[in-house]
């Protein structure tokens, strides 16, 4: 066994440094082999750690990969948060040590159960790792950023997006990864037969990938859309200022004029700074104006719900368009205080004046325009694979709305765009995006930008979608058939492991003593 502390200290530094690389792969740098390699490294770091030791290891791979992959939250936590630096940095490595102690817990039972010969660790580890990624989609709502899939929206592999998701690239690349690993192996003893059979049978995976990719899952249904997008680019910091109302409501429109002979006219997330009851006369005035131009107009606003005595983060559609709908997947501390009671209050950073929101009811319709159907998403709602899947199937058009002023000049927006772009991949459909300070996007089908905006500019934005029908594989059966694969990949790999521990087992003589 190789030693958690030293000479494995060693160790330790070496995964570190391939996580922290491992941001390379994503957006903006996209340097896709990391997906692959870091991945690599990893697995062959384990191949002699048993539960305990193979969990501390992960951990140190998962604290390079967040403190350079997701670190960003340090900017809304100092900036709009009120948070001095010193506490800000704190809060951030918390945060970004929790997530590094989520990923490695599937490891503890790759050491513990699976890992202890070469079909072990070609099963076990892939199996780990996606129902690692499957686990965080859910677990305390969830933290889904930074799935090895994403890094493949332009790769040969993303033809396996419509069939298996997000989470079937990942296994593809981890697949990969421990091929690569067992052939580093196998090679330093000087036995390439097995390297190369193992790299040609798991290096299948992408051309069939290429062929995946010629087939069309989806087809038009009805006419294009024009659409036009309005990007405010309002500081965070002024956004619920009193006195900087009107400004924006005011800049909002002007962004408009020029957009209003386009079929829809979208703002972004909760653009209309006020209350929705609050806003009604405001809100009637847009109503009227798209009308007349023979428009739907869908807008981000905060709704006031008196007989719940709630707040829902929302978007509505007016004009031509019709229906509300309230977020469901909340962001922890911006738009709610985990343990309320203990928190809210100790410092401003646990008392934004967003953090009152409740979540909306799982059974919504959505919003309706003309014959329309779409699937609207707010902020990082998009980024859930299963969510945006269910609800594609009902829609013809994919709508996500967010501001992620939040995060500055930092990577996590362009990230964020990366995983809006997978789920349109996903589903077949286009997606619409329209954001307060960019990046504001249409995405085709096949997870394409056709037209985006700058960051950090008041810009209009135009273009055209074409709604879809048709329902992916994907969207029909959801993450269960990879998470599925993988429970059968852990069952054939602990029993591999059970037979090749007794094949290594001394023999026992007739007194049932074992033989030396």
């Amino acid at each position: 066994m190789i030693s958690p502390w030293l000479p494995g200290w060693r160790g330790h530094l070496l995964v570190l440094l391939a996580g922290m690389s491992l941001t390379l792969a994503f957006a903006p740098y996209s340097f896709w082999p990391l997906s692959v390699l870091s991945p690599a490294l990893l697995a062959l770091s384990l191949r002699t750690l048993n539960g305990r030791q193979a969990m501390w290891r992960c951990f140190w791979f998962g604290l390079g990969l967040y403190t350079t992959g997701v670190s960003w939250v340090y900017v809304s936590i100092y900036k709009f948060g009120y948070a001095s630096m010193p506490l800000a940095v704190l809060l951030t490595g918390i945060f970004v040590a929790a997530l590094a102690l989520v990923f490695s817990l599937p490891f503890y039972l790759f050491g513990r159960w699976f890992n202890g010969g070469s079909i072990s660790l070609l099963l076990g580890f892939p199996a780990c790792w996606v129902l690692g990624e499957w686990f965080r989609s859910w677990f305390l709502t969830g933290f889904p950023w930074l799935y090895l899939g994403s890094a493949h929206l332009h790769t040969w592999l993303a033809g396996w997006a419509p069939v298996a998701g997000v989470y079937g690239i990942t296994l593809a690349c981890t697949l990969g990864a421990a091929t690569l690993a067992l052939s580093w192996s196998w090679l330093r003893r000087h036995n390439p037969g097995p390297a190369l059979l193992a790299i040609g049978c798991a290096g299948t995976l992408w051309p069939l990938g290429l062929g995946l990719r010629q087939i069309d899952w989806t087809h038009t249904d009805g006419n294009p859309v024009k659409i036009g997008m309005a990007q405010g680019n309002i500081p965070q910091e002024m956004k619920w200022r009193p006195d900087f109302l009107q400004p924006t409501l005011s800049r909002y429109q002007n962004l408009s004029e020029p957009l209003w002979d386009n079929d829809w006219v979208i703002w972004p997330e909760a653009a209309v700074p006020m209350l929705y009851h609050g806003a009604v006369p405001f809100l009637e005035e847009m109503h009227n104006k798209a009308a007349a131009t023979h428009t739907a107009f869908i807008t981000g606003i905060l709704y006031d719900d008196y007989y719940k005595q709630a707040y829902y983060n929302s978007i509505i559609g007016l004009g031509l368009g019709a229906g509300i709908y309230h977020k469901r997947r909340l962001v922890p501390f911006g738009e709610y205080v985990p343990l309320d009671q203990w928190l809210r209050g100790v410092i401003a950073f646990f008392d934004l004046p967003t953090s009152i929101i409740t979540p909306g009811p799982a059974d919504q319709r959505g919003l309706q325009i003309g014959t329309v159907q779409l699937a609207p998403f707010i902020c990082y709602e998009v980024v859930y694979p299963d969510l945006v899947a269910e609800s594609a199937a009902r829609a013809q058009v994919l709508i996500t709305i967010s501001n992620d002023a939040w995060f500055g000049d930092s990577i996590g927006p362009l990230q964020h765009l990366e995983m809006a772009q997978m789920r349109a991949l996903e589903t077949g459909r286009f997606l619409i995006r329209a954001t307060n300070n960019g990046i504001s996007a249409i995405v085709d089908t096949h997870g394409r930008i056709i037209r985006k905006s700058e960051q950090f500019v008041q810009q209009s934005l135009e273009g055209e979608i074409q709604p879809m029908a048709g329902i992916t594989p994907f969207m029909r059966f959801g993450s269960l058939p990879v998470t599925l694969l993988c429970l059968l990949f852990l069952a054939a790999s602990f029993y591999y492991r059970r037979r090749e521990l007794m094949t290594a087992s001394p023999p026992v003589d007739s007194a049932g003593d074992r033989c030396t």
